[in-house]
């Protein structure tokens, strides 16, 4: 996470933008800032992770964004838990870090901006399977500096343990589950590892075991851990994966995003413009990536 970021990443405002970081008498390490806000982060994927418990199995409110007559078109359903867990997650930012920007998946409302410190919120990541009551979701927090991943926190129903639970990590730092270290341990013996794709398999997969969980968080946090080797997303939103690829990054993974057509490393998000008119913004921000141990993102890369 010491590189530089990619060209046209998440530039610097000349004026007006604001350090990512409180100036103090004694001035912390970059490193202490980031567990800072790690320790926060985590507080708040605990809460939304309290509120997703208590509220499955329950009959909730959902809608579904753009709907339409025609049921077939029905896509993206937002519930209830969705925006509260949001406006809970964003008026703990603004009571912390009240300079920090925010880009979430359900409001449109910006706390701050410009700023080089941005946090990306999705409350619940795999709302499809939530409201149906498939136990396979997350709510992903992620954190921006100057358009780099440097801090992560997901909840997600299930993990490593077979527990709910927050995977965490800040640059420089440990990737952990619950404030416990991980360390993935891979059986020789399996010979065909698991790899998250979006699609049905294609040429690209032909070396794993395909899974679709229906959440990229959970996705980049199992690959973190261990369990999934390498994940593809096609289009995924910046509040999907931005919280993930900091704890991919933290234990050791790579990510490369599809640009000018080609795979190329990644180290940050740039903003980019919407489809129809406006100003560009990391909200806006929207390529293919694949996620996983060096060698698996090489292969998967090579091979389409």
């Amino acid at each position: 996470m010491r590189q530089g970021p990619i060209e046209g990443s998440y530039p610097r405002e000349a004026s007006g933008a604001k350090s990512c970081f409180k100036m103090t008498e004694v001035r912390k390490t970059e490193t202490q800032e980031f567990e800072e806000i790690e320790r926060t982060a985590v507080e708040l994927a605990t809460l939304a992770g309290a509120e997703i418990q208590a509220a499955l199995g329950s009959i909730m409110a959902v809608k579904y964004k753009g709907e339409s007559p025609d049921r077939s078109l029905w896509r993206d359903p937002v519930s209830e838990v969705d925006q509260r867990v949001e406006a809970l997650i964003r008026a703990r930012v603004a009571e912390r870090f009240p300079q920090h920007d925010v880009i979430g998946e359900e409001m449109v409302e910006r706390l701050s901006r410009p700023h080089d410190c941005v946090w990306t919120v999705d409350p619940i990541d795999g709302t499809t399977n939530f409201v149906n009551g498939f136990p396979m979701f997350a709510a992903s927090i992620g954190v921006l500096q100057h358009g780099r991943p440097v801090v992560g926190a997901v909840w997600c129903s299930t993990g490593h343990t077979l527990r709910p639970g927050v995977y965490h990590a800040s640059a420089g730092g440990k990737f952990r589950f619950e404030n416990s270290d991980v360390t993935p341990k891979l059986n020789p013996a399996v010979r065909r590892r698991l790899a998250g794709v979006p699609t049905t398999a294609t040429v690209q997969d032909k070396n794993w075991e395909t899974r679709k969980t229906g959440s990229a968080a959970i996705e980049c946090a199992f690959v973190a851990a261990g369990m999934l080797r390498v994940a593809r997303f096609e289009s995924p939103n910046i509040w999907d994966v931005a919280g993930g690829i900091a704890l991919v990054e933290a234990a050791g993974g790579a990510v490369r995003q599809w640009n000018g057509g080609k795979w190329e490393s990644m180290s940050g998000f740039a903003p980019e413009q919407p489809s129809v008119g406006g100003k560009a913004d990391l909200r806006y921000w929207r390529h293919p990536i694949v996620v996983g141990a060096p060698e698996a993102v090489e292969h998967m890369c090579a091979a389409g």
